[in-house]
């Protein structure tokens, strides 16, 4: 590739595990300004390892800070359309960066640490989110990069067994891991190694989301990995597994041009913030809660093999009424299936509607999702 000698290339960064992933067989590409996995035994092999066993991902990509100070619960509800009241320590939570116009800045994952609070937040908007933070907190808030720190997520319906294996010890008589049900958030002693673990993910199965010191990630995906439920999964399979269970990733399903409301996001918006407001956004918000929005975000169940991707144009007859924002193959289900947002007239359960790929018409209609049931390990069925 050629360029001009005012264009700059920007060489990708690599992950704490870049070396690991490689001498494992990882095929890498470049996401979020990072090389990452994209697979390593295939991308249908990784999925149906996840849906069954327990898979190891890199997510170190992800941007994780920390807030805190005296007013900090104050300051981030100035920001965000979360009741921090109602998170309890030791819990976590989704949430919304919302600009003026109510569009979403990035989606992200709140824990309440008890004196202060974790965010975790997309790769790919990391230091835009920063910078937008630094420039929004007062100036008696203190946020930290904790750029120091690698982040993992062990997903899958064995996930939990191989992590109890390890004989973590938690910090501040918090559960142990059988204990912790979905959205629990614990910090953990691994052979002298802190851990901060959430039993939380990507993928719609049960699992953790592991935050590990970067000079000891690799020593942690090595135990993990040692036993045989274990097998690293790339970018590939979490896609298609995220797809399935129907989450949208930034960047593709939601953006500045979106709003939660018509995302279908408003369990992010706490029932408190919706009457009382006070967060970027909100008269949107709370106008669209109450009068509707004009398109909304749906499943779309196609028949045939041939998959539509993003960027697809939605019909309904002659009329161009909507555009696929994720598409693929579903591996657990036996078709392909999409995300698209939709015109409200055409977004009911059942309407039958097509899609434009490669100027075929594919016939598919609105189904719900999540497509593949999400098996969280909910409160009240820990044991």
């Amino acid at each position: 590739m050629r360029v001009s000698e005012s264009e700059e290339i920007i060489e990708p960064e690599t992950l704490p595990l870049d070396g690991w992933h490689r001498a494992r067989g990882a095929r890498m590409v470049p996401f979020a300004g990072y090389e990452m996995p994209i697979q390593y035994e295939g991308i249908l092999a990784e999925h149906e390892w996840t849906r069954s066993h327990a898979g190891l991902f890199d997510v170190s990509h992800m941007g994780q800070l920390e807030v805190s100070g005296e007013d900090a619960t104050e300051a981030l509800e100035a920001l965000l359309p979360i009741d921090l009241s109602t998170l309890k320590p030791g819990r976590q939570r989704y949430s919304l960066l919302l600009d003026e116009n109510g569009g979403v800045l990035d989606d992200l994952m709140v824990t309440n640490a008890g004196e202060r609070f974790y965010l975790v937040v997309n790769g790919a908007t990391k230091w835009d989110d920063i910078a937008h933070l630094r420039e929004h907190l007062p100036d008696d808030i203190t946020l930290n990069h904790l750029a120091d720190d690698a982040l993992l997520a062990l997903q899958g319906p064995e996930a939990a067994e191989v992590l109890g294996q390890l004989g973590l010890e938690p910090a501040n008589s918090g559960p142990r891991v059988a204990d912790m049900a979905f959205m629990d958030a614990v910090e953990f002693g691994w052979n002298g190694v802190p851990l901060r673990v959430s039993r939380s993910g990507y993928t719609g199965e049960d699992g953790f989301e592991i935050s590990v010191p970067a000079d000891q990630a690799e020593a942690l995906a090595e135990a993990l990995c040692a036993q045989p439920e274990v097998k690293p999964i790339g970018l590939g399979a979490r896609d298609s597994l995220r797809l399935e269970a129907g989450l949208p990733l930034y960047g593709h399903d939601l953006s500045p041009g979106t709003s939660p409301v018509e995302a279908g996001l408003t369990f992010g918006i706490n029932k408190r913030r919706r009457s009382e407001g006070g967060f970027p956004g909100a008269e949107r918000i709370q106008r669209e809660l109450a009068e509707g929005t004009k398109r909304h975000w749906v499943g779309l169940a196609l028949e045939g093999r041939m998959a539509a991707r993003e960027g697809a144009d939605v019909y309904a007859g002659d009329d161009k009424v909507g555009t696929v924002t994720s598409g693929g193959f579903s591996p657990t289900l036996g078709h392909p299936i999409a995300m698209a947002y939709v015109d409200a007239a055409h977004a009911g359960e059942g309407t039958a509607l097509e899609l434009e790929v490669r100027g075929k018409r594919l016939p598919a209609r609105v189904v719900p999702t999540p497509f593949v049931p999400h098996r969280y390990h909910r409160k009240g069925a820990a044991k």
